[in-house]
């Protein structure tokens, strides 16, 4: 248990045999193969990676950071898409491999400004962003629909 915060949620998943494996969650609503992309080493045989499924956690999470910021400021957003891009490739001097986020929102019932600042609003509230801010690169690009 994670007790250096006050826990709302825990989510469980086993990951087995890394890139080429498989992940599935406690109560199985994740149940996926793993493949590594050939740009990896790997075969490109169907599955996941775990770039995608970071791209697609950080992307939900931050529509959630944004329709909470919108309630909270009594915006009416209508829909939010996020192209998200998550990029892997190596880190500076001899660390390893790091990661960069590109997020694309997309804010239908907003004005350009309007748009911008409620992604700016998100970006400081989002558990994803609070967990990557000052460790990775995370590029926000908003663009409002009226």
């Amino acid at each position: 248990m994670l007790a250096l915060i006050q826990t709302l949620y825990i989510a469980e998943v086993t990951a087995k045999n890394g890139r080429n494996g498989h992940v599935r969650s406690s109560d199985g609503s994740v149940d996926l193969n793993l493949s590594a992309p050939p740009a990896l080493g790997g075969s490109g045989k169907p599955g996941a990676n775990p770039e995608q499924l970071f791209a697609a956690g950080y992307s939900a999470c931050f529509i959630g950071a944004m329709q909470y910021q919108a309630m909270q400021q009594k915006l009416k957003p209508g829909d939010i898409t996020i192209d998200a891009k998550v990029s892997i490739g190596p880190a500076e001097g001899d660390n390893g491999f790091t990661l960069a986020v590109a997020l694309d929102v997309n804010v239908a019932g907003l004005d350009q400004a309007a748009a911008e600042k409620l992604v700016a609003d998100a970006h400081r509230t989002c558990p994803y962003s609070n967990a990557t801010r000052g460790n990775i690169l995370v590029r926000l690009t908003a663009h409002g629909g009226s």
